[in-house]
């Protein structure tokens, strides 16, 4: 099939390329990028007032299958990214069972070409059954299919372990994701402070985050090995984080859309859908974030979309699961809270969106070029919608932006040539 898009604003960071032009896509691949361009097409789009940028990526997310199909599934996640604009989305190994082997795990590489929706580079886990107790097999698990390892949700507690596992993964040309998390710090439902005093439940202390960033930035430094840190939400991580990586430490991290567009005071309005894990922060924790996102301390902004059930979020704050949806509000939030405040601009965004996870997951995408696959997103940065429950694809609805104005709609969205999504 051949696909032109014409009169969009093409935006691609790698080629510090910001301006109108048109886009020829022939079978997988993107043809010709140029202006004026008026070749015969199957399908021509008229992007007139459209970004174009190329296809999102998502280096952290949960899909919950196999195991827990009720708060969703390949299928219904893959809908989910693909209606925000992701082409391609990493998901976590949290699941039961754990692909902490490879008959697992090319399960779900196989059901993932099923559904055929988006590309799907799944995550091993670092230990058998995600119980910090024993290493998996790293190279078996590389060569089945595994982009690479994290044992998210749980914290590798046994630093030697830890240590090991970093090693490896950084050997096989891959890394470990970590969820920092020191587990004799990090009880209660929300961030410690007032609101949580307020409402009458434990507060998280943010050195929970912080002990284990240090200790990852400290195993990266004296090994010389690579090391990714998951979901930072502190100002203290980011700093360490940027004084790290002035120093030449192979340490990269990544941040979510709820870090910098909400703080704990969000649960007040949301309850346990404002609750995750890591927490909301403070102000100075969101300001931080932010000024991460700018500077290049943080390196890509991802989902960590995690659904749950109604049941299972309607209970009170302290025995609600942590987590909340994101695919769908992913763009929205960027473009409101980095774009349109100026932190940031669009050439930025793409570096963090698309640019910057396809360089850190070793992928050949997050340009857009002649000769590269067509994985692109296109979007509306002015149209505006008030997100209800029956717009969200997700099989789940826990989201803290329910009921909220957004600005910025995804209109279509490209895999390797094909429109899979159109909005």
């Amino acid at each position: 099939m051949r696909i032109l898009l014409k009169n969009g604003r093409l935006i691609d960071f790698k080629n510090k390329r910001d301006g109108q032009y048109d886009v020829i896509i022939e079978e997988d691949k993107i043809a010709k990028i140029g202006k004026g361009l008026e070749e015969a097409a199957d399908k021509v789009i008229d992007c007139t007032g459209l970004n174009i940028i190329p296809g999102m990526i998502d280096m952290h997310c949960h899909l919950r299958e196999p195991g827990f199909e009720y708060k969703e599934t390949i299928e219904t996640g893959s809908k989910s990214a693909v209606a925000g604009g992701f082409t391609t989305i990493c998901p976590m190994p949290n699941t039961k069972p754990t692909p902490d082997n490879v008959e697992t795990l090319e399960k779900i590489i196989a059901e993932a070409k099923r559904v055929n929706l988006c590309n799907i580079l799944p995550y091993a886990s670092v230990s058998k059954g995600e119980k910090g107790e024993e290493l998996v097999n790293f190279e078996e698990l590389k060569k089945a299919g595994a982009i690479a390892f994290s044992d998210d949700g749980m914290p590798v507690v046994n630093s030697k372990m830890m240590r090991e596992a970093m090693i490896e993964a950084d050997k096989l040309g891959t890394f470990v994701a970590s969820h920092c998390e020191e587990k004799s710090v990090s009880r209660g439902a929300i961030n410690a402070g007032k609101i949580a005093e307020k409402l009458g439940v434990e507060g998280v202390l943010p050195e929970a985050e912080e002990i284990m960033a240090a200790r990852e930035i400290v195993i990266s430094e004296t090994n010389q090995v690579r090391g990714h840190i998951c979901h930072i939400s502190t100002k203290t991580s980011k700093d360490m984080i940027r004084d790290a990586k002035k120093r030449g430490v192979k340490i990269t991290c990544e941040t979510c859309p709820h870090y910098f567009t909400f703080t704990v005071e969000k649960v007040l309005q949301s309850g346990t859908n404002a609750k995750m894990n890591p927490p909301l922060r403070e102000e100075k924790d969101r300001e931080a974030i932010i000024e991460g996102l700018a500077d290049g301390t943080i390196d890509c902004i991802i989902t960590d979309h995690a659904p749950h059930s109604v049941e299972e979020k309607n209970q009170d704050l302290a025995k609600a699961p942590n987590g909340i949806i994101g695919f769908e509000t992913a763009l929205s939030a960027e473009i409101m809270n980095l774009i349109d405040t100026r932190e940031i601009n669009y050439l930025d965004l793409v570096r963090l969106t698309s640019y910057m996870p396809a360089k850190l997951l070793q992928i050949d995408r997050g340009v857009l070029e002649e000769g590269k696959i067509a994985d692109i997103t296109i979007f509306d940065e002015n149209e505006t919608y008030v997100y209800t429950e029956d717009k969200i694809v997700s099989k789940s609805k826990n989201s803290p932006f329910l009921g909220k104005e957004l600005k910025g709609k995804v209109k279509y969205t490209i895999v390797g040539g094909r429109i899979v999504y159109e909005g």
